[in-house]
């Protein structure tokens, strides 16, 4: 699975609780964390915080690893699928459109 946007990291995040037979309650609880946190989590909320980002990553026991690759640097799950976390790093950076 690539991860291109929050949106993506938010389907793998809310993918992997689902397989392992977890609630949000449950998960928001193990990593500190409040349920509506992850509920915007896994929606794809753009702006939430790395450290919580990469706790909640943690304790789904996903990790993520640096890999040379023809398209550039990416970051990859333990299943070896392709994460694109420099893309992820941008979208995060990148200032709020405010729409009226």
């Amino acid at each position: 699975m690539i991860i291109r946007t929050p949106a993506d990291l938010g389907a793998l995040i809310r993918d992997r609780r689902s397989h392992l037979g977890m609630d949000q309650a449950s998960l928001a609880k193990s990593v500190g964390t409040s349920r509506k946190w992850l509920i915007e989590v896994e929606k794809g909320k753009p702006t939430a915080q790395i450290g919580l980002i990469l706790r909640t990553l943690r304790v789904l026991k996903i990790s993520l690893s640096d890999s040379q690759q023809a398209a550039g640097t990416v970051a990859t799950l333990h299943t070896s699928e392709p994460i694109d976390i420099g893309s992820i790093i941008d979208t995060l950076k990148r200032p709020k459109k405010w729409t009226s």
